[in-house]
């Protein structure tokens, strides 16, 4: 058995900032104290490991994570053999939930192994009370759980999980929602040249299979110039590119004191010096503005890509999902992007098998996958979430019939992707270096305005300068090029 830990009723100490960030920064020098007393005592160096699932705000938040454990004293390996490891969860889908259900048994072996071992739980699944309570019950081992809204509160959190150490205590932090923005924290990014930059956070679409609002909570914009600032500030340490995050970025600005829109910020964004790339999603098909799409089409720095997801062609299934728009009404707005910006690269989310898609459905999403001509899509099979209205839904399609239509759908897609992404080939293209190629020696990786990934002869020094590069072989979704 263990014993959850109320920490309403913990007081480390009574010296400590009321006001954030300051508090944290206290209790991260709080919590160095003790890494430094266990190093020590251990003879050697702490280790931690963060393991992270999902999508491109979890990426960001496990950057923000490490350059906290670092702070305090870790030292950050790859393997999950460490002293603290972190899982920053997924709940979009049931199978993120199951994979870590998975990997949390072998955690237990290597705890059995290593008594020094923290075991910390974060992120969306955390937000599900049913996953708590399981993770109470049959993971008792589990160290420390809390969830979307107070990331920002690890330092605070590994300073109470320190000092009962060793004892079968259980502390779980959970908020419901907030409306608090805490940035200004260490931050530790995977690349030297390029960044994500959190714009807003929640989201108030409520999509009737979606269980993010839920998890991620209503949301709330950061002030522009605390956004310019940091932008300013990564430019200066040598970001050259910067992706811009929120589950809807069009809904940017609204629940501000001053209100901007997204097109404006975007603005601001590109007269800072150093930028050369702007990048951003997500975008959701309702409240995409022309005044967004005429920026983008004047924009010398926003890359021509757009992340717009369809989720279904049925104009019938995406009113059940709560979407907020028709089939014409998406096909009309793709039109009106490749009118403006004729390079453009449009890629896409799909769900096949939503409650109650029948095959006249199916077709509809097939026709739209025609007309819009992606460069790619994100094919998905409907998760059944608990808790979404979806899931109560009656008509649950049987799963050889959504397999079937996922199959053609896929199909479909991959034959329109390789068609597409052929129209820049023999073309000289700025190319993005971001990466050694490890499956071929002397190559390197780079990106296109458009996304589209390139591999060409060049050096490890290219990583993360700006090229010209001849297109000379179409491999499908990438090119084989040579530097100019």
């Amino acid at each position: 058995m263990f014993n959850e830990i109320d920490l309403s009723q913990i007081d480390l100490t009574a010296a400590a900032p009321a006001e954030e960030p300051e508090r944290q920064y206290y209790f991260m020098a709080l919590a160095r104290t003790r890494t430094e007393e266990l190093k020590k005592e251990l003879s050697r160096p702490l280790t931690a490991h963060i393991e992270t699932f999902g999508c491109q705000m979890n990426f960001k938040d496990s950057e923000k994570l490490q350059g906290i454990l670092e702070e305090m004293g870790y030292t950050l390996i790859d393997t999950e053999e460490a002293d603290f490891v972190i899982y920053n969860t997924c709940t979009v889908r049931e199978n993120a939930n199951l994979r870590v259900y998975g990997r949390l048994g072998y955690l237990h072996s290597l705890k059995k192994k290593n008594p020094q071992m923290m075991i910390a739980l974060c992120g969306c699944m955390m937000q599900e009370p049913q996953v708590v309570e399981k993770l109470k019950t049959s993971y008792s081992f589990v160290d420390l759980i809390f969830g979307t809204h107070n990331i920002y509160k690890l330092p605070e959190l590994v300073s109470h999980a320190l000092e009962v150490r060793g004892e079968k205590r259980m502390i779980i932090d959970i908020w419901k929602d907030t409306d608090q923005i805490v940035e200004d924290l260490p931050s530790e990014r995977k690349y030297f040249f390029k960044s994500g930059v959190n714009i807003m956070f929640g989201c108030n679409n409520f999509c009737s299979y979606c269980i993010v609002p839920y998890v991620r909570g209503r949301e709330r914009s950061r002030e522009p110039e605390a956004i310019l600032k940091e932008i300013r500030s990564l430019a200066a340490d040598g970001v050259v590119e910067v992706m811009l995050l929120g589950q809807n970025v069009n809904s940017y600005g609204k629940t501000l004191k001053n209100p901007i829109t997204f097109a404006q910020l975007l603005k601001e964004v590109e007269k800072i010096d150093g930028i050369e790339r702007i990048r951003f999603m997500t975008s959701h098909p309702k409240d995409l503005s022309d005044e967004l799409i005429q920026v983008m089409a004047k924009s010398r720095k926003i890359c021509h890509h757009l992340h717009l997801p369809l989720q279904s062609g049925s104009s019938r299934v995406l009113k059940e999902m709560n979407r907020r728009y028709d089939k014409e009404k998406y096909l009309s707005l793709v039109e009106k992007i490749r009118e403006k910006i004729d390079d453009i690269s449009l890629t896409t989310d799909i769900i096949v098998g939503f409650p109650g898609e029948t095959e006249e459905d199916f077709q509809e999403t097939l026709d739209v996958v025609r007309k819009a001509q992606y460069d790619t899509a994100f094919t998905f099979i409907y998760s059944k979430r608990s808790g979404t209205p979806a899931a109560a839904m009656e008509d649950q399609v049987p799963q050889e019939v959504v397999k079937d239509r996922f199959d053609r759908l896929l199909a479909l897609v991959q034959e329109i992707g390789r068609e597409r992404s052929s129209r820049f080939l023999n073309t000289v293209q700025e190319v993005l270096v971001e990466e050694k190629q490890s499956s071929q020696k002397g190559y390197v990786t780079g990106r296109m305005m458009q996304n589209l990934l390139v591999h060409f002869p060049g050096e490890e020094s290219l990583v993360g300068k700006t090229v010209r590069v001849k297109l000379k072989e179409c491999k499908g979704f990438y090119y084989i090029g040579e530097q100019e």
